[in-house]
């Protein structure tokens, strides 16, 4: 079965610095992937290669067979790979319900109808509300300002905001960071409950949540591929727990 998603040899070097050093990894359709390692592993880098945020200096990125490796970040997401970022990328001063709608319409190709009113939108208001209320906001939350939300909601707004676009492919860079663990539950839960036609790469500090969330794991270290298998296996790896997870984890 093609892969959903796939890299070959992808190397990225900064000078005399390789941050990523021949990864190859191959993503099934509706996967539930993710990608851990200690700070400095090449983690995001990893990301922004996949994304086309930054160019690979050796190998190829691959979208459900296509070879996108020269295309650009807006190409991209227009194929349906989608990202989040460890730092929030959102209007404050929008609510979740117009911040959502407008990248609705961005879907659509109906922002250019600027004349026109967010709420003449009526199918596209109302596929906004759906969404969020598919992530547990409730009606206040959804109207109140985006900057008046607890960090683990923004978070989630994010998460709806990628959703928005329809992804085939979604890439989650540390959704959970910053988020208090009570307020993490709600972030694991909402990626948990996503389709199978959308398939998650997720990139996470937070053992916990990856363990409970993924069916396969990456383990970087010093940018290169260390280990890969199911949770089981990476947990009682010798090697893993080594340079990352320690002794005391999962063990």
């Amino acid at each position: 079965m093609m892969a959903a998603l796939a890299t070959e040899g992808l190397t990225r070097d900064f000078g005399g610095f390789r941050a990523v050093a021949d990864v190859t990894l191959a993503l099934a359709q509706g996967a539930r992937h993710a990608v851990i390692g200690p700070n400095g592993a090449g983690k995001t880098t990893l990301v922004n290669l996949l994304t086309g945020a930054l160019r690979p200096s050796a190998g190829r990125v691959r979208l459900g067979g296509e070879d996108v490796t020269a295309l650009p970040q807006h190409a991209r997401v227009k194929r349906s790979l989608v990202r989040t970022f460890q730092i929030n990328q959102l209007f404050p001063d929008l609510s979740p319900e117009e911040a959502v709608t407008l990248a609705l319409l961005e879907r659509e190709g109906l922002t250019t109808r600027w004349w026109r009113p967010v709420a003449a939108h009526g199918a596209v208001l109302a596929e906004a509300r759906a969404l969020l209320d598919s992530l547990r906001f409730t009606p206040a939350e959804m109207r109140a300002g985006t900057r008046s939300l607890a960090y683990g909601r923004q978070r989630l707004l994010e998460i709806a905001l990628a959703l928005a676009l329809k992804p085939r492919v979604l890439l989650l860079d540390e959704p959970a960071a910053g988020v208090p663990p009570g307020e993490s539950r709600a972030v694991l839960e909402a990626v948990a409950a996503l389709p199978r036609d959308v398939t998650v790469l997720l990139i996470e500090h937070d053992m916990d949540l990856v363990f409970r969330f993924a069916e396969r794991i990456t383990v970087l270290a010093q940018g290169a591929v260390l280990a890969e298998g199911a949770p089981e296996a990476i947990a009682r790896d010798a090697r893993v727990r080594e340079v990352y997870l320690g002794e005391a984890t999962h063990g």
